[in-house]
């Protein structure tokens, strides 16, 4: 009776991630696609072993699911829905062979609750495609310390190796499932051995071709990911983003489910977990150490809340088996992160909170896109030359989202010779558009507006073009947000970025040089 029990309980956590996958599957055609995504989008059609801001998974990735499916929605989506999936079922693995079937299935209820796993599964950005690498190298990397056998040692570097390729935070697994081996008496011992070497050893072959691409274009990779991490910043501690970081990790995981990830780690540290599983203890290292790093990272600089997040998907499964059987609070922690969810997702589609237009991100980011394409074309179609016409934005957000929702797909340009630098860099020569006309799209009409005039012959004064929001229930249109549309003539170059500052950490000597590569158009 009781093997029956079980295999009904390992049975309802596969089904259980399975509906979630089906039903994040339909809702990803509901609504346009972020800023982020089309980027990502435009970056698999220009494949490469690197680009500039991250690790070039998601773009792979997304060139295969548009070969097959075409330049929509869900195919962009699918490869973070396909992995945020496969992380799942890993974390299901974990918690059922170390806890059994009840915790697995509790493991597969919390984790397919929790928004930021949501917004991975939906979301076509990194963040999901290295919870996939995270989740199947914590699992293999266990099985390598427990049973110290070359296929699961091997099999663990293989997707830490996947999750360099998918994001650099990934490199942050390879000390923390060091760190549990040197603080366990029971497998320290494992570290003596050859076995985890040859498997770190693999991970970072697979990742060689990362490494050459930013040794051959000056580092720029890991320049731009120093910056963001303040390391163009004069040396300061101070409280001012810690306060953000705490609270975008509540928002993210809901209030409860974060204070429970504490109170585990707590519980391990304290040694009141209840077991002596090393799996506890394993499960403590391969979450805490990440969200450590990031939290005194935040006494220095910004973190942005989905820095850590792969440090709670292990967290997620020390929650499920140290807390599930305690009836009142799951309930709870269940009920406001399922709620928290459920309410955001169906604000997108529905906008059924009352938030001021100008509070509504999700508005914000995902609305008019579309309509935006229509008249850039419209506009570009009335140009005296629409032939020898070129879409583009100040933010390579607004240059993606164009280059999506325009009729055609056309290849857009991201002028960065006033904002900062990124992959347009690497696709445009000032050459190849000398002479041209273009259509520009700005979220402003303001200085960066007037400064055109350094770079093309004449331009006209701007065309407004406002989004606006239409809540349930009411016929009114509230309007969200306004973009001008340009129109230029004779542009005499100037499109990439130039340092305002020469001790930005960003400009490095070879960074010109490296903008000299022929553009590639893998359309």
């Amino acid at each position: 009776m009781t093997r029956d029990t079980d295999k009904q309980y390992m049975n309802a956590a596969w089904l259980w991630i399975l509906g979630f996958t089906v039903l994040r599957l339909f809702y990803a055609r509901l609504f346009l696609l972020a800023p982020d995504e089309t980027n990502y989008w435009q970056w698999s059609r220009y494949l490469d072993w690197g680009y500039h801001d991250q690790a070039p998974m998601i773009a792979w990735a997304i060139r295969l699911a548009t070969m097959a499916l075409g330049h929509t929605e869900v195919a962009v989506r699918l490869p973070s829905l396909l992995a945020m999936a496969l992380a799942s079922g890993y974390l299901v693995c974990i918690s059922g062979r170390w806890w059994g079937p009840r915790t697995a299935f509790a493991t597969a209820v919390l984790t397919q609750g929790i928004f930021e796993f949501n917004v991975g599964g939906l979301m076509a950005t990194a963040d999901g495609l290295q919870a996939a690498g995270w989740a199947a190298a914590a699992y293999h990397v266990a099985r390598g310390y427990e049973s110290h056998t070359w296929r699961h040692w091997l099999l663990g570097g293989l997707w830490f190796g996947f999750g360099l390729l998918s994001k650099y935070t990934m490199v942050l697994f390879l000390p923390c499932a060091f760190l549990y081996g040197l603080f366990s008496p029971r497998h320290r011992h494992r570290l003596a051995s050859v076995k985890p070497y040859c498997g770190v050893l693999l991970g970072v072959a697979v990742f060689l071709p990362v490494l050459y691409w930013n040794a051959a274009n000056g580092w720029n990779s890991a320049r731009h990911v120093a910056y963001i991490g303040g390391a163009n910043e004069g040396f300061s501690l101070h409280l001012k983003y810690l306060g953000d970081l705490l609270g975008s990790q509540a928002a993210l995981l809901s209030p409860l489910v974060f204070l429970l990830i504490l109170w585990a780690w707590h519980r391990v540290l304290r040694k009141k977990h209840g077991t002596e599983k090393w799996i506890c203890h394993y499960l403590f290292f391969t979450s805490f150490p990440m969200f450590a790093f990031f939290l005194l990272l935040s006494f220095h600089t910004r973190v942005y809340g989905n820095w850590p997040a792969a440090a709670f998907l292990t967290a997620s499964v020390l929650v499920a088996a140290l807390f599930s059987t305690q009836k009142k609070i799951w309930k709870w922690t269940l009920g406001t992160a399922y709620g928290f969810t459920a309410l955001v997702l169906l604000q997108i589609i529905w906008p059924v909170v009352p938030i001021a237009p100008d509070m509504d991100r999700t508005a914000y980011e995902l609305s008019g896109w579309n309509t935006l394409g229509e008249a850039a074309e419209v506009m570009r179609q009335k140009m005296p030359r629409p032939e020898q016409t070129f879409l583009f934005g100040l933010r390579y957000q607004i240059a993606s989202e164009l280059a999506f929702y325009t009729p055609g797909n056309p290849r857009t340009v991201s002028i960065n010779r006033w904002t900062r630098p990124n992959v347009y860099d690497y696709w445009w020569r000032d050459a190849e558009l000398i002479g041209m006309d273009a259509v520009g799209v700005l979220r402003e009409d303001g200085p960066l507006g007037k400064r055109l005039g350094d770079i093309f012959d004449r331009v006209d004064p701007p065309q407004p073009l406002t989004i606006y929001r239409t809540r349930p229930f009411s016929q009114k249109r509230e309007p969200i947000k306004t973009y001008y549309l340009f129109r230029a003539y004779g542009f005499k170059g100037g499109i990439h970025w130039k340092p305002p500052n020469p001790n930005d950490i960003r400009a490095s000597d070879t960074y010109a040089e490296a903008l000299q590569i022929l553009p590639t158009c893998g359309m």
